[in-house]
């Protein structure tokens, strides 16, 4: 095996800091709530100058170490997070819960190398011959590195002989350079790194984290352990040499080695659920670990496949202080965790023997440390038994954020882990919630006309300018870095609220809070005005106030976790940029990603897509973006959802720019840190109870949107595994095998887009074989395929995610259909089938040349402006897919040529494609306009069916007659229940479209606004409905679900079954959503005040017949 000359750095370390915290318990005042954060007032703005820089902060680092220097003692992360599991006490214990070993069966027996003493004599010839070591200590330091650093054989035995002898000879060359050094301080680091393995060799103190120098466990952990190509997967090993390095009695430090290894499978290709070690184990790991060892690992790793989040494990070596911590987790889901956990033990006092990383072919990791206490342990730090559980307890924490924005605190023991990890999550918060518009876009709103183009864009590009740069992460991050002291206690006012141990919990080894008098609100504000030097760090400090007020519960202190959620009252956002109140709010912040799921009400349901981003810079706008995306979108759904008993809500997920490979570990975080705000904890130490301070039973519907349509049947399966009794309805979209009804196979979303594009040709009595037709979102995708599939226009051009396909006498149907049957995208189409006018450009072409003599010099740039163009060749426009506000307010004016607009019909399939205001200034122009809340509502028409036979259905019921057998065979009641689904969401876009078409040709306003009326007035009679005296007559409440409901579920279950299962706010949604939108469609958004007696006149006629 290959290997190079070891690079060999001789550094000086700073010393450490000495940190000391006091202790006292915890109390809370809030007799000072806030409500929303302050307005913005430049602090420069009373100086007088006209011109200034951008305000900055050049004291943070100055200030954070003189503030913190000073003599704190380190204590215990205030509040613990994890309880490890224990096993049965029938195996034998030590008292504490931990199993205990026998020394002699604990860890890896190396295969012995028969040899070594050959080997050596080896080394020394090669060593005397290079003549870098005198010949009299050639043969102490060979010794030296066989015998002293508790390298095992396993090294020996693979490395060659002119490799072991230059690592031997480097690390006596570290020796006689520290040696020179003034203050004679030893330091040797040496690493050698290969495709297949590595080695590392550091100087360090026993439990003391290194701030600089090469930091091997970051640098091994990015390079091996944490890599995204998962099929080439590291063990690795590491040991603590005993004793002090060098002669002086005083030396502390001593050498860690780390040896890396790429791992030999038995079985490489193991199941996920597979357990079996013979199968799924490295071929070292077999031959070196005892059977003791074995046994453990087998027991975990059983746990860990059927566990989202970590196993802890801790056991007692008998005759030892030393214990064994085992942890073991799903690969890929914690990066940074084996430094981390390193940080995690040093904070405590306490440091490691020996390390291991193990990896399985199924998936798993387990990381195997055997810790002590250092070996001059101070006041400072609990006992050994307190800090390991205390470990345990937080590891949990850990693995949601290993690597904080504020770790470095951590690691310097200047705020404790669950401090820093709280201020990573409101330094999130503040990200999405500072950079708000303030009195001035107020007061400029007011003063100009927003019906008024010209105004409506200065508005809009004010808006966007107003909501950039002010704040940015970095900037945001360098204030709460600087105030340490206010993050301790705006941390100990949120643990006082949401920490809760009730009966049977875990209260074993709760150790003491930091000496800090828990503030209310109002003492809070007056100590950060006190601390704060300016008015952004006022802002950015009384944010963490905002968080604390608007947090109702969180799974922040549950013992098990894989990501950190927070139920938020959403009171605290501005009414003039969110008109319409959110109904419920969650936050989720993950190891790979943030997150939010909104709703508008109790009962609602949207889709969770995740948001992915090509670069850096395109993450930092989508980031900037994401609330306001997700409110659009969880509106839009509103709007969308005016038909069905279900509200409007929608989640996005946000990926880091470094895990743009981790839609799956984020998704699956998000779900079951939501799953555990919803969920009533029911196991000790694995679950315990949050503080609710919503006070209700919560139910979340959701489906799936952009990239999350393969993950629904996870989420299904897990809300099953979880106990959730809804675990049936929590996804639609979900596989027919689990009893969903898939929107692509049965075209739900494109009947409705299609029902308005026909309506359009019906009552202007085109021909659709004339109309010319333009699409975004291609043949591969749900909306895009089936659009083709169902049309019969002429395509003149496509864009989706490839490119753009253009011909202008028509772009071939047949090979069109082709693609859309196969769900590829255009790069796939055969240019034999274009004329000599048509062309097609991919997004990676350059310096391309068009039929018409244009040159494209950037295909990317072409493909995201093409719907833009003039073109001349396009009567209807059908947006398929393209990301939210393709077309706004400025973007809008090259459709519009003198005065009219080039498009002459749209129909918007896909969700935000177009902005209101963009709409209305193409309405204007004499475009007819139909927007994406009523265009695009099948596929929630669809899902919400799905959901309410879920609902009905018992569990044997629902899967006899709506999930398809293992063949994939549909029930007979399955397929007529598809039917009955297609005709509803067919009727409810033609009652809609009549409706908006008859009120626009009565009073001639736009269609957009019109939609937006109608949904309103639906949804507020809908509400007013609900908790009228109507619901209450039960003859009333009977025929209108009876109307409401499909008849083919009536049949088959009943109705006072189907009553009797359908949670009751379920059924007053029913109720109010089906009467109010009949009563508005048929009578309009603004009806007479005699109106609805005539309607529910002839509806008890009826019921009296």
């Amino acid at each position: 095996m290959s290997s190079t000359m070891a690079d060999v750095a001789v550094q000086q370390l700073p010393s450490p800091v000495d940190c000391r915290h006091k202790m006292s318990g915890l109390t809370i005042k809030t007799d000072f709530l806030v409500s929303s954060f302050p307005e913005y007032r430049d602090p420069f703005e009373s100086s007088g100058d006209t011109m200034m820089e951008s305000p900055t902060a050049p004291s943070v680092a100055s200030r954070l170490v003189d503030k913190l220097r000073g003599d704190i003692e380190r204590h215990p992360s205030p509040q613990p997070t994890h309880v490890s599991y224990t096993y049965p006490m029938a195996a034998k214990t030590n008292g504490n819960g931990h199993r205990v070993l026998r020394s002699a069966t604990v860890g890896y027996v190396a295969p012995e190398f028969t040899g070594k003493a050959e080997q050596m004599k080896q080394v020394k010839e090669h060593i005397s011959k290079s003549g870098w070591i005198p010949e009299a200590l050639a043969e102490a330091q060979i010794a030296w590195f066989y015998n002293e650093l508790g390298i095992d054989d396993v090294y020996f035995q693979m490395e060659k002989i002119d490799a072991i002898a230059n690592h031997i000879t480097s690390l006596y060359a570290a020796k006689v350079a520290a040696y020179s050094r003034e203050d004679k301080r030893e330091e040797i680091r040496l690493d050698m790194e290969a495709s297949d393995h590595a080695i590392y060799i550091d100087t360090s103190e026993p439990g003391k984290s290194a701030t600089d120098g090469p930091r091997y466990e970051h640098r091994l952990e990015s390079k091996y352990l944490d890599g995204s190509d998962s099929t080439n997967r590291f063990r690795v090993e590491t040991f603590r040499s005993g004793g002090g390095l060098g002669q002086k009695p005083d030396s502390k430090a001593s050498l860690r080695c780390y040896f890396v290894y790429q791992c030999v499978f038995v079985d490489p290709n193991a199941d996920p659920k597979e357990t079996r070690l013979e199968l799924i184990s490295d071929r070292m790991f077999l031959a070196k670990a005892t059977k003791n060892t074995k046994l453990i690992y087998q027991d975990i790793i059983e746990l860990a496949v059927n566990r989202t989040g970590p196993v802890i494990e801790v056991f007692d070596i008998e005759d030892s202080q030393e214990k064994r911590l085992v942890v073991a987790f799903r690969s890929r889901t914690a990066r940074g965790l084996f430094s981390a956990l390193s940080d995690l033990y040093h904070y405590y006092g306490v440091t490691s023997s020996r390390k291991y990383v193990e990896q399985f072919s199924n998936g798993i990791t387990v990381m195997s440390i055997y810790l002590r206490p250092t070996a001059n342990p101070d006041s400072k730090h609990p006992p050994i038994d307190q800090s390991i559980h205390q470990i345990t307890k937080e590891i949990s924490l850990l693995y949601c954020i290993p690597q904080n924005k504020l770790h470095n605190l951590f690691t310097s023991g200047e705020l404790s882990l669950q401090e820093t990890t709280y201020a990573h999550c409101v330094w999130v918060f503040v990200q999405h919630f500072l950079n708000r518009l303030g009195s001035e876009y107020a007061s400029l709103m007011a003063a100009l006309n927003p019906k008024n183009n010209g105004h409506a864009e200065i508005l809009s590009k004010m808006k966007k300018r107003l909501r950039t740069e002010t704040f940015t992460p970095d900037y945001i991050l360098e204030i709460i870095i600087s105030h340490p002291e206010l993050v301790r206690a705006l941390y100990a006012s949120f643990a006082s609220v949401h920490l809760k141990v009730g009966p049977g919990f875990d209260r074993h080894y709760i150790c003491p809070t930091p000496a800090i008098d828990v503030l209310s609100d109002s003492k809070l504000k007056e100590r950060i005005t006190k601390d704060v030097s300016n008015e952004h760090e006022e802002m950015v400090m009384t944010a963490f106030r905002v968080f604390n007020n608007a947090v109702l519960k969180t799974n922040y202190f549950t013992p098990t976790k894989v990501a950190l959620s927070f139920r938020l009252d959403p009171s605290f956002l501005p009414e003039i940029e969110y008109p319409k109140r959110l109904y419920g709010m969650f936050l989720v912040i993950t190891s790979e990603s943030r997150g939010f799921h909104l709703r508008f009400k109790d009962i609602a349901r949207g889709g969770i897509r995740i948001v992915k981003s090509r670069s850096k810079e395109a993450y930092g706008i989508n980031a900037r973006n994401l609330f306001d995306e997700n409110y659009g979108l969880a509106s839009t759904q509103q709007r969308k959802n005016k038909d069905i008993p279900e509200g409007g809500s929608k989640g996005v997920i946000l990926l880091d720019p470094k895990q743009q490979d981790k839609a799956h570990e984020a998704f699956e975080k998000y779900i079951d840190s939501i799953l555990d705000l919803l969920l009533p904890a029911k196991t000790p130490g694995i679950k315990n109870p949050v503080v609710d301070l919503y006070g209700k039973e919560e139910i979340l519907f959701m489906g799936p949107d952009e990239n999350t349509a393969d993950l629904v049947d996870w989420a299904t399966e897990h809300a099953r595994l979880r106990g959730a009794p809804w675990w049936k309805s929590f996804f639609t979209g979900k596989s027919p095998k689990l009893g969903g009804i898939p929107h692509d196979h049965y075209g739900m979303t494109t009947l409705s887009v299609r029902e308005y594009v026909k309506g359009i040709y019906r009552k202007l009595n085109l021909d659709p074989s004339t109309v010319r037709k333009m699409q975004t979102g291609g043949p591969d995708g749900d909306l895009g395929s089936n659009e083709i599939l169902l049309s019969n226009e002429k395509y003149t051009s496509i864009v989706d995610g490839s490119g753009v396909l253009v011909d202008p006498n028509g772009i071939d149907i047949e090979e069109l259909r082709r693609l859309a049957k196969q769900r590829v995208m255009i790069s796939h189409f055969d240019l034999a089938k274009l004329s000599k006018d048509g062309f097609r450009v991919l997004c990676e072409d350059t310096n391309i040349t068009l039929p018409t003599g244009e040159v494209i010099n950037n295909g990317t740039a072409f493909r995201n402006t093409y719907h833009l163009r003039d073109t001349g060749f396009t009567d209807m426009f059908v947006p398929c897919g393209g990301r939210p506000e393709s077309i706004d307010l400025v973007s809008v004016n090259k459709l519009i040529k003198d005065g009219k607009s080039t498009i002459p019909y749209i129909v918007e399939g896909a969700n935000l494609f177009i902005t209101q205001d963009a709409k209305l200034r193409l309405e204007s122009a004499g475009c007819v306009v139909f927007k994406d809340a009523s265009a695009n509502k099948g596929g929630v028409t669809s899902s919400s069916l799905e959901v309410l036979a879920s609902l009905s259905f018992d569990e044997q019921g629902f899967v006899e007659h709506f999930c398809h057998d293992a063949r994939g065979n549909a029930p007979a009641f399955y397929q007529a229940y598809v039917k009955e689904v297609q005709n509803k969401i067919c009727e409810n876009a033609r009652l809609e479209f009549e409706a908006i078409w008859r009120e626009h040709e009565q009073t001639g306003a736009s269609r957009s606004m019109l939609s937006d009326k109608l949904s309103v007035a639906i949804t507020q009679l809908d509400e007013e409905l609900q908790h009228s005296e109507l619901w209450a007559n039960e003859s009333i409440r009977r025929s209108v679900l009876a109307d409401a409901l499909p008849n083919l579920l009536i049949e088959k279950i009943g109705l006072d079954t189907i009553i009797s299962r359908v949670p009751d706010p379920y059924l007053r949604a029913i109720f109010g959503s089906f009467l109010a939108s009949r009563f508005v469609y048929e009578f309009g958004s603004a009806p007479s005040q005699f109106a609805f007696y005539d309607f529910m006149s002839r509806r008890m006629s009826k019921i009296q017949q």
